[in-house]
């Protein structure tokens, strides 16, 4: 049970006041009460709780702060919790228009289906979780960068215009046509239909009509690809624009570049249609329905002639069959000699992108020891630390810029990252690809 002690200050007298003259009795005072008064409802709950786990005030009110985040954290996980790639949050903010907007917010799942509320929930989720009021207050020594991109992704998907055009972009939610064997295999209308579904969203016209099944009318299925033939899109293609200058000292240039980027935009847009066009043409080519009205409509006219077509048919099939047999093997070793020269090409592009990464490690690392300064580094310094990175960098092949990444993992002391760098370059020092006083920063 808990007492409390209430102290009310007395009214300051008037000037000049005195007992002798001044004061007249109005009435007797009453008899003290002692009192005791007790929290009640929450406040008893916070009272025990601070009680029972010996807090103060503040202390109580920082642990409640932050258990409130966390639960906000759990109920906005759900459905759109989306594992982070590391890769990812090291990410370039200046690099905005590359970036997969839908996967820094963990949308990738939804991308264009992604509703309003969604966007804003995860966006909510982000910040929580990667504010750098956040990151400061925990210790970590990150830059904001990831959170410009979350902040950039939510401007681009928030914006009805802006989405429009990243959405007619989209890498991400592009669907990629079975091929015709798969198609052979498998169930056509299964295959197909989530492939016009997606493409549908690009169109002017809604609602789209649907593909259909093997029981559908020969007036709907021609009602569907006499759609499809006239696809009306309104995709679009600025997104991908180069910058123009805003500056009025060079209209020349900016109409040059906007002259440019419409050229741009018309010659995508024709590559769309034309793809879309092929696309089309391959799934009516595969529909068995199309077929099959033939079929019927050759029966109603002559039956005879039918039955004549369909063995001439059979022997067609079985000369495609017989040629197709003949040309297997020239095609296997075809499609051989294309995936390997593929699985090199491959390996080229990841041995490239290691080494644009290993570079960022390198030239990170003289970054967070202050570029070898004390205190704050002058911009002399940090040039200067910066060419000699760059030297080492042109002196090594990737396996060696792989080791030398390596040896700078997980080390975050400016002696440890310089003591490395000077291994680096008395080790080429030794192998005569330096020489002394090249590097002064590392010597």
């Amino acid at each position: 049970m808990a007492t409390a002690q209430i102290q009310l200050p007395l009214p300051v007298l008037p000037t000049g006041w005195s007992a002798e003259k001044d004061f007249k009795s109005v009435n007797s005072l009453s008899t003290p009460v002692h009192r005791e008064i007790e929290p009640v409802g929450p406040h008893f709950l916070a009272h025990a709780r601070r009680k029972r786990h010996k807090r103060t005030f503040s202390e109580d009110e920082r642990i409640q702060a932050a258990e409130n985040v966390k639960k906000v954290e759990d109920v906005d996980d759900g459905d759109i919790s989306e594992t982070e790639d590391p890769v990812m949050l090291q990410r370039d903010a200046k690099d905005w228009k590359n970036q997969d907007h839908y996967a820094v917010l963990g949308l990738s799942k939804y991308r264009y289906k992604a509703t309003e509320d969604q966007i804003k929930r995860a966006h909510r989720k982000k910040v929580l979780r990667h504010h750098p009021d956040k990151k400061a207050a925990s210790g970590s020594n990150e830059d904001d960068s990831f959170f410009k991109c979350i902040q950039k992704a939510t401007e681009v998907l928030l914006d009805p215009v802006k989405r429009r055009q990243y959405d007619s972009v989209d890498e991400g939610a592009d669907r990629e046509p079975p091929s015709k064997k798969e198609t052979q295999k498998g169930n056509f209308f299964k295959l197909w239909a989530p492939i016009f579904e997606a493409e549908g969203r690009f169109s002017k016209k809604q609602p789209v009509p649907k593909l259909g099944n093997d029981k559908s009318t020969k007036q709907d299925v021609e009602s569907f690809y006499d759609f499809w033939y006239n696809f009306d899109s309104w995709r679009s293609f600025e997104y991908q624009d180069e910058d123009v200058p805003d500056d009025n000292e060079s209209r020349d240039q900016r109409r040059h570049i906007e002259r440019k980027n419409n050229n741009a935009r018309k010659k995508k847009k024709t590559e769309d249609s034309a793809r879309l066009r092929k696309l089309v043409d391959t799934a009516l080519d595969l529909d068995e329905r199309i077929k099959k009205f033939k079929q019927q409509e050759h029966a109603q006219k002559n039956k005879k002639r039918i039955e004549k077509e369909a063995e001439a048919k059979r022997a067609a099939e079985e000369a495609v069959k017989k040629k197709e047999e003949d040309e297997k093997a020239a095609k296997e070793k075809e499609a051989a000699d294309k995936a390997a020269k593929v699985d090199g090409k491959k390996a080229k592009e990841a041995a490239k992108n290691a080494a644009k990464k290993n570079k960022r490690v390198v030239r990170g690392a003289v970054k967070d020891a202050n570029y070898f300064a004390t205190g704050d580094a002058s911009a002399s310094q940090i040039d200067s630390v910066l060419n000699d990175v760059d030297l080492v960098i042109a002196k090594i092949d990737n396996e060696e810029l792989a080791a030398l990444t390596a040896n700078l993992n997980g080390k975050k002391d400016a002696s440890a990252i310089k003591g490395v760098f000077n291994e680096e370059v008395a080790r080429l020092k030794s192998a005569g690809k330096i020489k002394d006083g090249e590097v002064k920063s590392m010597e």
